[in-house]
């Protein structure tokens, strides 16, 4: 089982998080964000990744923190549970409408992280968080699971729907590109040898 936990501990934030990147998308959150937890479940559900995520923040300040935190160890878990990448296919990529709303999501897990969000959010905050801070999530995501992601909106009214299918997509871009390709389970999927 590919399995990974990872605990931060600084003086803004606690953040513990175990993913089962081969478990069956159950999920438990204790954050203090309930938006930020309805997208993580987005992740396990869609991803069919087991996800648990506790974390402490300093929201008196506000939550920039514990969101950017999450997504470093969210980062790290995965690229742990991952290890050196044999037999996964590498690659994902997911469409997801909701309503109104479309989002395109494709991910390598090259080696070299990069983050390319081409999206307009449509308010300044959903919920109790600054949307600007999903683009901080997911930098700090990629920064520590050295994965290029392409994140694009092509169109939305609501910014929950926005930000919903964009995590959607993220979770089924996750699922196809961490599943083994049973035909090469040995190997490295890069002409490199190594990712």
């Amino acid at each position: 089982m590919r399995k990974a936990e990872i605990k931060r501990s600084t003086t803004e934030t606690e953040v513990n998080i175990v993913v089962n990147l081969d478990g069956k998308g159950k999920t438990f959150f204790d954050t203090k964000l309930p938006f930020l937890e309805h997208m993580l479940d987005q992740i396990g559900r869609h991803g069919v990744i087991d996800l648990e995520v506790k974390a402490k923040g300093d929201h008196q300040v506000d939550d920039h923190h514990t969101i950017e935190d999450i997504g470093i160890c969210l980062g790290q878990a995965i690229a742990q549970a991952v290890g050196e990448k044999k037999g996964i296919r590498r690659y994902g990529h997911a469409y997801v409408p909701l309503d109104e709303a479309l989002s395109r999501v494709v991910l390598d897990f090259s080696g070299r992280p990069g983050l390319f969000m081409n999206v307009d959010f449509k308010s300044d905050k959903v919920g109790n968080i600054e949307t600007g801070l999903f683009k901080h999530f997911f930098q700090s995501f990629c920064n520590h699971s050295f994965v290029t992601l392409h994140i694009d909106n092509f169109y939305a009214e609501d910014t929950h729907h926005q930000i919903e299918t964009i995590f959607k997509a993220f979770g089924r871009a996750l699922r196809m590109a961490l599943e083994l390709d049973p035909r090469l389970l040995d190997s490295i999927p890069s002409t490199k040898g190594s990712l």
